[in-house]
């Protein structure tokens, strides 16, 4: 039987959690697969520009709030239960963090937003390396910004978005942890936010939803990273 399908704007939902309202062939979706069934590990972890990585190939990197729940989906989305470290400790990562499996894709880790178990100077000094990288780091071919499923866009989250759009780096946003909301609330919650993205032109229009825990949406996503390498010809 069809999954039954919720529509709300441009959105389309299953009840799987899965957004629909992109289309990845299955080709991409093959694609996707292998690219994150090699064996991605930790790199290195930059904290100055002097010690940002040479660049090679393009980057992808994740940016949320603390606690959004983003090192899980990178360890979902590579297969690696181990590989970003969770925390119960909002703001822990204080680095770009840095992996690679494929040679001409690497994966980065940004410090989460809203919260730092740091001293004040210390969340300047890295706030400041986090808009350099992103004005100045050419390879980045995209920020995905994850969003809780269950609470949507906050105050929190315009900053980096503002940013963002003024850096003019391609952005999309991830919902995390949609399993735990209901459907035709999840529905209702991608035109939301589908709506307020129309508003920034950096911004990808289409949300995509994901889980961690049960690893939906996490094949749409690799496919979406596996298409950017496509098109960037890498």
């Amino acid at each position: 039987m069809r999954p039954l399908i919720v529509t709300m704007g441009s959105a389309e939902l299953s009840v799987s959690g899965v957004s629909t309202a992109s289309e990845f062939s299955s080709a991409e979706r093959e694609a996707g697969r292998l690219l994150f069934a090699q064996p991605w590990d930790f790199a290195t972890a930059a904290s100055s520009l002097e010690s940002l990585p040479k660049m090679r190939g393009i980057e992808i990197a994740f940016a949320g709030r603390s606690n959004v729940g983003k090192s899980s989906l990178i360890n979902a989305l590579t297969g690696r239960n181990a590989l970003a470290r969770t925390s119960h400790t909002p703001g822990r990562t204080q680095e770009l963090i840095f992996f690679s499996a494929d040679p001409n894709l690497t994966l980065v880790d940004m410090p989460g937003y809203g919260y730092a178990a740091a001293p004040k100077d210390i969340v300047k000094a890295w706030t400041k390396l986090i808009h350099d990288y992103l004005s100045g780091r050419a390879n980045l071919a995209r920020v995905y910004v994850l969003i809780d499923a269950r609470h949507g866009l906050k105050d929190a989250d315009t900053a980096p978005l503002d940013a963002l759009g003024k850096v003019a780096v391609s952005h999309q946003v991830v919902l995390t942890k949609a399993d735990q909301v209901k459907p035709r609330e999840l529905a209702e919650r991608i035109g939301e936010i589908e709506a307020a993205l129309r508003k920034r032109p950096a911004a990808f229009p289409h949300v995509l939803t994901t889980s961690s825990r049960t690893g939906d949406g996490m094949p749409e996503l690799r496919a979406a990273i596996a298409r950017l390498k496509a098109e960037r010809g890498v």
